[in-house]
């Protein structure tokens, strides 16, 4: 069982400052779990490694919070494996043909054939920056 943590939300936007502390300003308490999980049953965290998905706003370090109740559709940014090896990448199906896109030029498109060993394991619905 997970236990409920939250944390005050300032009830003001904030530009590039933070608003004064004063309780004026405090909203209802904002709980992560209720922010990032809908499908707690089907939903695991992953460190990334690498940086072929820079170009998204993914970084190393960063956590990717993957929810396995969702169908991947053309765009989905998924967690995979592929022959065997995970990969964080953009899911793309068009016609008859399915691909794996990176969000860095450094890297091609990874087609996905009758050859490849591929499976989804998720749908990645969050990112966490980790600085």
């Amino acid at each position: 069982a997970r236990l409920p943590l939250s944390v005050p939300l300032v009830g003001a936007s904030v530009a590039a400052g933070f608003p004064s502390p004063a309780d004026d300003y405090l909203d209802h308490p904002l709980d992560f779990n209720e922010l990032l999980i809908a499908h707690p049953a089907a939903t695991f965290a992953v460190r990334v490694a690498g940086d072929s998905m820079t170009g998204a706003g993914i970084f190393p370090n960063d956590i990717a919070v993957v929810d396995r109740s969702l169908t991947a559709a053309d765009g989905s940014l998924i967690l995979g494996i592929l022959d065997g090896d995970f990969t964080l990448k953009r899911y793309r199906c068009k016609s008859s043909r399915t691909w794996l896109e990176a969000a860095n030029p450094a890297y091609p498109p990874i087609p996905i054939t009758e050859d490849s060993q591929f499976e989804v394991w998720g749908v990645v619905r969050h990112t966490i920056r980790m600085f």
